[in-house]
């Protein structure tokens, strides 16, 4: 589903729309980003247990609700803690549940999503890859036609094509990648955009 709002940083302040992504089945499931509205994604999950809220990474357009949402669900929230500083500059008076490490399995009816720790976009920028399925789920990481923003805070152009090079394309070709903001895309399509 897709949500609108804004994203703050650095005292800049713009009209955002975000990808939630729902990964389960008819009774379970976890949420990819919490980012501006809860009523929608409380309809999209209804009648089903929140096992957990993964965040992709600390932006205020990805994480603004999750301690709602952590309220109305009783779900964990999962983040990677070199994401504490960027976290906080939304949620300076809480913390989120579960520290995320490269490679975290988390395991949701029946399918195994691997976080892949991608600094660049932010410090603690993950990815979560569903190799059964074919998709990865990349945040502000990757995108239809290239790599995330890096002109911010915490975030670093050098580091993120390096992460993307080195974590993301050693996927097959064929993963869909599912982003945070617009359009599917594939891995090979993104090689082919990185190397032009």
């Amino acid at each position: 589903m897709v949500t609108s709002g804004t994203f703050s940083l650095d005292g800049e302040t713009h009209d955002v729309d975000n990808n939630v992504w729902v990964v389960g089945d008819d009774d379970e499931c976890v949420v990819i980003d919490a980012p501006h509205d809860i009523a929608p994604i409380l309809e999209l999950i209804a009648g089903r247990t929140v096992k957990a809220i993964l965040c992709t990474h600390g932006h205020d357009d990805h994480v603004r609700i999750a301690p709602e949402l952590r309220v109305q669900t009783r779900a964990p929230i999962f983040l990677h803690p070199d994401d504490r500083a960027v976290w906080q500059l939304t949620h300076p008076d809480e913390l989120w549940d579960v520290d995320l490490a490269d490679g975290h399995v988390i395991e949701i009816a029946g399918t195994r999503l691997q976080a892949i720790h991608t600094p660049g976009h932010a410090p603690g920028a993950v990815c979560f890859y569903a190799e059964q399925l074919g998709l990865l789920f990349s945040g502000d990481t990757l995108f239809k036609g290239g790599p995330g923003a890096t002109g911010r805070s915490f975030s670093d152009y050098d580091t993120i094509v390096a992460s993307i090079a080195e974590r993301l394309f050693v996927l097959p070709d064929e993963t869909v990648v599912h982003t945070g903001h617009g359009d599917d895309t594939t891995i090979g399509a993104e090689k082919a955009n990185l190397e032009s």
